[in-house]
């Protein structure tokens, strides 16, 4: 394998986890908006919460191990913002606040970035 395919081959497998990381963070952007609306039970709320906490941890831990290509201020500065997001959903699961909408917005905007 000569080194321009490997690369298009690296290059191709980034896009891909991007895609996938773009796909899993709208799916958390219509739940959060779901519980936004009033359209979940409290079970499905939490369950919706939750996700959006698992996905943001594997973002966190993803971006922690020094192999991540990102520059080490982006890592860190997104590191604050999903340490923020985990924090936050929390907070909502708890019933300590109600306004999911900075987290929509937060979400949003790191998945159109990707």
């Amino acid at each position: 394998m000569t080194f321009e395919v490997y690369e298009a081959v690296v290059d191709e497998s980034g896009h891909e986890a991007r895609g996938r990381e773009r796909q899993a963070l709208s799916l958390g952007i219509d739940r959060l908006e779901r519980i936004q609306r009033g359209a979940f039970h409290i079970e499905e709320q939490v369950e919706s919460l939750l996700y959006v906490r698992r996905l943001w941890t594997i973002f966190i831990e993803d971006l922690s191990h020094p192999e991540n290509g990102l520059p080490d201020q982006l890592r860190a500065d997104i590191i604050s913002i999903g340490l923020w997001v985990v924090k936050e959903a929390d907070r909502v699961r708890d019933e300590k606040s109600n306004d999911v909408m900075q987290l929509i917005e937060i979400n949003r905007l790191i998945r159109d970035a990707l």
